[in-house]
């Protein structure tokens, strides 16, 4: 596997015109950078908060936001170009990974793609986060389940893999806290019961930079195409 940031991946696909869904889009940074792009992009998201965030920030186009699961996707056959995971698919519970996976190809017209980018169960950023909510079996999951929908010569081809690092940078441990709480609410409960130890294992985990404090994340990205209709 070769070495590359993922949005040089991302990058590498002509978006300009097409029909884009972003599975799981948080507070739709991402949906937003697709649309300035020239994309036509809808983000999906199932949690209240980064919905409502999405919907509150300013438009740069015509994208929209609507309430959903990767595993019933409200979208027709065949009538989207490219589907996007970002760091999405091992937030999916893990009997529902695969479902996910079929819906967004059933979704795709032929010949369109999926991209999807999900951080390793390794790195300061995961260690720091594993009190918080340990995801080595999701992540290793969502892994099998991409591996696992490429395989038999079915509807899905895997195209390109890469590994790469990916830099995240919190402003302060409340900025960590508030990412984390912003993924699932119920860790709130945690960050505040363990604040002390928390901020203990963010102070010598992190890196401490002039915008923040640092912490490197290995990732994967994978992208696959859809090569034939159903």
């Amino acid at each position: 596997m070769a070495d590359a940031n993922a949005r040089q991946l991302l990058d590498s696909l002509e978006v300009r015109g097409i029909e884009v869904v972003d599975v799981g889009c948080g507070d739709g940074q991402l949906v937003r950078t697709l649309t300035h792009a020239g994309a036509r992009v809808t983000g999906v998201e199932c949690g209240a908060l980064p919905l409502a965030r999405a919907r509150a920030s300013a438009a740069v186009g015509e994208e929209v936001y609507v309430e959903g699961v990767a595993e019933s996707l409200p979208f027709g056959d065949h009538s989207r170009d490219l589907m996007v995971f970002f760091n999405s698919l091992h937030h999916v519970a893990v009997p529902k990974q695969g479902q996910a996976l079929r819906e967004a190809a059933r979704v795709l017209r032929p010949g369109g793609f999926i991209y999807l980018a999900e951080p390793l169960a390794e790195g300061p950023n995961f260690e720091v986060g594993k009190a918080i909510d340990d995801e080595t079996g999701v992540r290793a999951s969502a892994l099998a389940a991409i591996q696992e929908s490429c395989g038999g010569g079915g509807l899905l081809q895997q195209v390109l893999e890469i590994s790469y690092q990916h830099t995240i940078i919190y402003r302060d441990f409340e900025d960590f806290c508030d990412a984390k709480v912003h993924v699932d609410a119920q860790r709130a409960r945690y960050l505040a019961e363990h604040e002390a130890e928390m901020r203990a294992t963010f102070a010598s985990t992190g890196q401490q930079v002039a915008v923040g404090w640092a912490f490197e994340q290995p990732m994967r990205a994978n992208l696959l195409k859809k090569t034939m209709a159903v």
